[in-house]
């Protein structure tokens, strides 16, 4: 079982566990390391690492920023970031202004689309906050109410990209996410890479980019992948000379397919993000 979790999400983004809820499933698994990595959020860490005090679990500190290469969306966590650091703190202000304006439009086109007072919803689902409404809470809403009978079913019918209720987000790009991540001292790590359904050609193309942009690593074992999916992102991490990161993407209980601490092993031949983290796990 892998000892390093460096990809999760609490309710602070689109979780839908607490930060606290999270070290003690972290530590049912016996992880060692846990990052948290909330999307375009690092409102959690305080909560997790007074959670892991006094235990055998050490919190990392994470974040997942969402950004654009060439019109496509990625996400680039950073890990060891100092949460205190301003830059980092003013961009994550910006992504999140821009993820709770996105919300109002789309409980807008869901009205026109008959699907009435979604944002009141929307609020009590992220505990009030404005700035933490995704799509993954509109997903949840359309399930709630009975009108999609999964939460795929909400986004291939209302919310993805095309579809009728769908706004397209004024992420930051990727070279702006990768310079927040690097004043704050941390790791920038593409993630997922596989996801975004792109040729190997594009995908040599982002890491290339990436790479000259500073990033550091690339998530290759992650989640559920495959093992010919990870034996390829391998690969392309020592092409790339990239440190290799993995995690669960752990959401909870809106994709129960996932568990935290529960994914395949890094290949032998990667070079392991932790040990830019100075994590010495022998």
């Amino acid at each position: 079982m892998p000892s390093i979790d460096l990809h999760c999400h609490s309710f602070f983004s689109d979780g839908t566990q607490s930060p606290s809820q999270l070290v003690q499933q972290a530590l049912a698994a016996q992880l060692q390391y846990l990052a948290l990595t909330d999307h375009d959020s690092i409102n959690g860490l305080a909560e997790a690492h007074q959670a892991a005090q006094g235990t055998s679990l050490t919190i990392i500190n994470g974040v997942e920023i969402s950004a654009v290469w060439q019109k496509q969306l990625i996400h680039i966590v950073g890990l060891g970031i100092d949460p205190q650091n301003t830059n980092l703190l003013a961009g994550l202000a910006e992504q999140a202004q821009a993820r709770a304006k996105r919300g109002k439009l789309i409980a807008e086109k869901l009205a026109q689309l008959g699907i009435k007072d979604t944002w009141p919803e929307m609020l009590a689902l992220a505990e009030g906050d404005e700035n933490r409404v995704g799509r993954a809470h509109f997903a949840q809403c359309l399930l709630n109410r009975g009108i999609v009978n999964n939460l795929q079913k909400a986004f291939d019918k209302y919310l993805a990209t095309g579809k009728p209720a769908a706004v397209p987000m004024p992420w930051t790009d990727m070279l702006t996410a990768i310079a927040w991540i690097q004043q704050a001292g941390g790791v920038a790590v593409l993630a997922h890479p596989a996801r975004y359904n792109l040729s190997q050609t594009k995908l040599r193309a982002l890491l290339a980019d990436f790479k000259q942009a500073g990033g550091q690593a690339m998530e290759v074992n992650t989640a559920n992948e495959k093992v010919n999916i990870i034996n390829n992102l391998a690969a392309l991490s020592q092409r790339f000379e990239l440190y290799a990161s993995q995690g669960s993407d752990y959401h909870g209980t809106t994709m129960p397919w996932l568990k935290l601490g529960h994914f395949a092993q890094q290949p032998s031949i990667c070079m392991p993000v932790w040990q830019l983290l100075n994590i010495n796990l022998n």
